[in-house]
């Protein structure tokens, strides 16, 4: 082989490898909540990317889900289903973070800010907050893989 074949197969793999790094920390995906309260499975949430943000939907409640219709939520969410609803909105991607968007608690009714990390491949810290991150709350996700 050649020495300049040698190299553009060198690159080739490297490059490759790059972007299957990449892909992999993508919050893109399916993720299991467990709720920081009582440290219950709740749903399957459904995150994606639209236009550059990324959102968050309820795609299935759990066995240990207690709410089932948004009854404390305002506006067209008032007495919805919660399965369907999408909970999470208007995230980017910040560096190694996702954050500037909202997060919905169905049993409140109320939306926080959002802030979202990766600390594994398949494990996501979310962090839900008035004001500053400091005030608030953390629960992780873990990615289902279908």
């Amino acid at each position: 082989m050649k020495q300049s074949s040698k190299h553009h197969l060198l690159l080739v793999l490297i490059s490759f490898t790059f972007s299957f790094q990449m892909g992999a920390q993508s919050i893109v995906g399916t993720w299991k909540t467990i709720d920081d309260t009582d440290n219950v499975e709740k749903s399957h949430i459904e995150i994606y990317e639209q236009d550059g943000k990324y959102f968050g939907k309820v795609t299935k409640l759990l066995e240990g889900a207690t709410i089932h219709v948004c009854t404390k939520c305002k506006g067209d969410l008032k007495d919805k289903p919660v399965t369907g609803m999408v909970i999470m909105q208007d995230l980017e991607k910040e560096g190694d973070r996702w954050e500037g968007g909202t997060i919905l608690d169905p049993a409140s009714g109320k939306s926080y800010k959002c802030q979202i990390e990766l600390e594994e491949g398949d494990k996501l810290k979310l962090r839900g907050y008035i004001g500053i991150p400091a005030f608030g709350r953390t629960q992780y996700w873990y990615r289902i893989n279908e």
